[in-house]
């Protein structure tokens, strides 16, 4: 999932409140089962979690607005997202299409995940869940911080690229 709510484009001591409800919210995630996929209305239900962990650990961040960068997703796209986003007065940060360097999912998250998983085996999905729980649970916010401040040098490269692709 892509979704980090970012208080601007400055230094990097913006970006640590949103570190911190990244932190939070990470528990507040619910896993899809087989055979499930995400759609505007299961997204929305997200954007309403992470909305909630805003409100609890940072309330200013909500009054003062959030931009939030997700990709070009059907269900980041559908009206409904687009609807919730304007009641709500979100901004979202634009995303070159097909750009997996500036998804801090992608550049920061699965890597680790991958190691992490690497060599395990899961009788059933649920003990996947578990321990997919369990990696996420004892992330420390220092990991979403890290990942949240190099968003910054991954904006600049596309910005001095003129948008074109960036990797590492």
């Amino acid at each position: 999932m892509r979704i980090f709510g970012l208080t601007g484009l400055g230094p990097a001591v913006k970006f640590k409140p949103v570190a911190e409800v990244g932190a939070d919210f990470k528990t507040s995630c619910t896993p899809l089962h087989h055979g499930q996929c995400i759609n505007a209305a299961r997204y929305c239900g997200t954007l309403d979690r992470l909305k909630e962990a805003i409100r609890r650990k940072r309330p200013g961040l909500l009054r003062r607005g959030v931009v939030l960068q997700h990709d070009n997703a059907t269900h980041h796209s559908a009206n409904l997202t687009q609807q919730w986003l304007q009641h709500y007065g979100w901004e979202i940060l634009p995303h070159p299409a097909h750009s997996p360097d500036l998804a801090p999912s992608d550049f920061h998250l699965f890597g680790p995940l991958k190691r992490h998983l690497e060599g395990m085996a899961f009788v059933t999905e649920d003990d996947l869940i578990s321990e997919l729980r369990n990696w996420f649970d004892n992330l420390d916010v220092d990991f979403f911080r890290v990942g949240i401040n190099s968003l910054l040098s991954h904006w600049q490269k596309c910005i001095d690229l003129h948008g074109d692709y960036v990797e590492k």
